[in-house]
């Protein structure tokens, strides 16, 4: 192997571990100079070999690259770049600064690191991503048919004192390894897992941590701190550990992704790595060009359908596909992406089609939260047709049917028949509709029943920050009670909320705890609470056993065969084909005589299936007294499938063993549901 630095070559981009060396390339358009840094510790201010990239050598069209021999996985880096420093040109060069790569697979922290300068910098690491042996495992390429979303937090899952991992692993990928027969028990299909790329901690309110990691500095690396493991590259083998068990278990892998903005914030923030390579591409900026265009609420925006940013964006997802074997992405506040360099949405984002035509993520999931902090909301618009969309507007509408509110019968049956209103002009299939009733983002499901009103003191911000208007009734009490009629009425709520998520047409998300009544003691926004009041309390699994068994069997309803069957031989129609043909009738509590006026509070309808396998008859009453609804079909053989207003064992039934209802009548409590199942079989009578 020669010793002798050879020019290089501007692909692929990133470090590229090979035979005679790695290659470094990196775009930066406008800068003067560009140094290579070589490092020997995370901790060191000073590099121990600096390398000067010759621009008449080193560089073709915008891209600066070099080989260098004798380097290993592992080796520290960064780069160096000088240029002008005119921000009203879109220019903040800074020589100063050690940059991160912007494809570098791997990033060391280290220990003395500070957001505000004048410490150790952050240093990207050389990797071979390749090298893993992934034994067999591909991506699982579930349908969204077959699909039961629970949203989760890497850390918050195990962090918590009582959850049974090692205290080493506590927090970590390991860690959640060793919960995955929880998982596999609950039932669901897919984890969400909030931001895993590496992001800056340091990026909060004086005193607080980032707990939530929205605040990225690479869409390359997973993020260290999740990682039991010490070694540079260990992180990135332990997050396919987990990936390579969850397959295992047939659990597919859900990464929240945030190509909308980056940790360098504002102008008044530091730089790390995009800033200083190519401000003036990587962001978009303000008309005088000296300030960020902001639609993100964080400080800046990423100009996502620049040609570099986008290959960027698009290089990223492909990474995590092929080398991390993810299933699917959900990308944050993802209609930033239709924004073109001066912030107006475009018609046909390139980003967008480049992301869902491109056929290495053919099969992978792709998921939007169609709106942004700038005002664009596309729930129902959002360009492509490869996208499913949170539906906040299934949140919102079943929040306020379930808590009494006037106006929301009409608005809760069409959340239940997969938002037609929203989503039937696409000609998209049903499954187009993530359904859910909380995320991160919000109240805890055990939370919206027990606050009015938020309680973020604990954030130090006055109780200014989250939402104020949550859809959340406290069921006559703020905050924990002991009174057995309330909390009687928060349990029923709890269950009335996720039995209507899980029977929708739609694809459901579930947040992490909330089968268990996890609670954040009111704060709605808990973004910075790294500690108990956002980690999982794995004591409330048996405190709260009644609505752990509730939500897994519902979920098992959602999973059965012949209900999955059903669904998928129905996956060529659009929802309006399937609405059309569905045999659907609407009643009140009478037959055939629905209610849909202002004041109303109930509803009811029969459903039977396409293939005629079983006809389910629902009846919600959210009403604040009982009700008795007539019965249809009076040669049906109907079963009691669940009664949110008894209690377990008899408030839901496997349908083999659930017991028959033989009047004409049934009598739903106040703020209950009930659904009966007529399976055209009376055997286990």
């Amino acid at each position: 192997m020669s010793s002798e630095i050879a020019i290089g070559s501007s692909a692929p981009l990133g470090a590229t571990v090979q035979p005679d060396g790695v290659n470094f390339s990196v775009y930066s358009k406008n800068a003067s100079l560009l140094e290579l840094l070589l490092f020997d510790s995370e901790d060191d201010i000073k590099p121990a070999r600096v390398i000067a990239l010759e621009a008449q050598k080193n560089r073709t069209y915008h891209y600066w690259h070099v080989l260098v021999p004798d380097l290993w996985p592992g080796q520290l880096y960064g780069f160096r770049a000088a240029g002008e420093f005119k921000p009203e040109h879109g220019l903040r060069f800074d020589r100063s600064k050690v940059l991160l790569d912007p494809y570098g697979p791997a990033v060391a922290i280290p220990k003395a690191y500070s957001r505000t300068g004048g410490a150790p910098p952050m240093k990207s690491i050389v990797a071979e991503p390749g090298s893993y042996d992934w034994e067999g495992d591909r991506p699982l390429q579930r349908p969204f048919v077959e699909t039961v979303i629970y949203e989760m937090h890497v850390r918050g899952f195990t962090r918590h004192p009582n959850s049974g991992v090692a205290p080493e692993k506590s927090g970590t990928y390991g860690g959640l390894i060793d919960k995955i027969p929880y998982l596999v028990d609950l039932g669901i299909t897919a984890v969400e897992l909030m931001p895993i790329f590496q992001f800056d901690a340091a990026d909060a309110p004086p005193g607080k941590l980032n707990y939530w990691g929205y605040s990225p500095v690479s869409f390359f690396a997973v993020h260290r701190a999740y990682s039991s493991r010490q070694d540079l590259l260990g992180p990135m083998d332990e997050f396919r550990d987990m990936v390579k068990a969850l397959h295992r278990a047939r659990i597919e892998v859900i990464l929240d992704v945030v190509f909308n903005h980056t940790a360098e914030g504002d102008e008044r923030e530091p730089t790390f790595c995009f800033r200083g390579l190519a401000n003036e591409d990587y962001y978009l900026l303000a008309p005088d060009r000296a300030h960020y265009a902001n639609y993100t609420g964080t400080g800046n925006t990423l100009n996502a359908n620049h040609p570099i940013v986008r290959r960027m964006i698009l290089d990223s997802v492909r990474y995590w596909v092929t080398h991390m074997h993810v299933d699917g992405f959900r990308f944050d506040l993802a209609s930033v992406l239709d924004r073109d360099e001066t912030g107006a949405p475009v018609p046909n984002p390139p980003v967008i089609l480049d992301i869902e035509s491109d056929p290495v993520l053919a099969g992978t999931k792709m998921i939007a939260e169609a709106w942004d902090a700038g005002g664009l909301y596309q729930v129902g618009s959002f360009v492509g047709d490869a996208w499913q969309e949170w539906n906040g507007k299934f949140r919102d509408d079943l929040r306020g049917f379930v808590k009494s509110d006037n106006g929301t019968v009409s608005k809760v049956a069409a959340r239940l028949l997969g938002s037609p209103d929203i989503y039937g002009h696409e000609n998209r299939g049903p499954e187009q509709s993530i359904n859910f009733v909380t995320c991160h983002d919000g109240f805890t499901l055990n939370d919206l029943v027990s606050y009015d009103q938020k309680h973020n003191d604990d954030n130090g911000e006055n109780n200014r920050d989250g939402m104020d208007d949550n859809l959340s009734w406290n069921c006559g009490v703020e905050g924990p009670s002991s009174d057995p009629a309330i909390e009687s009425l928060r349990l029923r709520q709890l269950k009335n909320l996720v039995a209507l998520t899980l029977i929708a047409v739609g694809t459901p998300m579930l947040l992490m705890g909330d089968e268990v009544r996890r609670t954040q003691r009111g704060n709605n926004n808990a973004y910075c609470q790294d500690n108990e009041i956002s980690w999982f309390d794995w004591d409330l699994a048996d405190r709260n056993a009644e609505l752990r068994r509730f939500v897994k069997m519902m979920i098992e309803f959602r999973r059965r065969r012949d209900v999955v069957v059903e669904r998928a031989g129905l996956a060529g129609l659009t929802l309006n084909q399937l609405l059309a043909q569905a045999r659907l009738t609407w009643h009140g509590v009478a037959l055939n005589s629905p209610d849909w006026n202002e004041d109303s509070h109930s509803i009811a309808f029969t459903v039977t299936s396409l293939l005629e396998t079983f006809t389910i008859h629902v009846m919600l009453n959210a009403y604040w007294e009982p009700l008795t609804f007539q019965l249809p079909r009076p040669d049906a053989f109907w079963r009691r499938w669940v009664d949110t207003s008894l209690v377990q064992p008899d408030d839901i039934f496997a349908w083999e063993e659930a017991p028959p209802v033989s009047q004409s009548r049934y009598g739903v409590g106040p703020r209950s549901v009930a659904f009966l199942i007529d399976t055209g079989t009376r055997t286990g009578t």
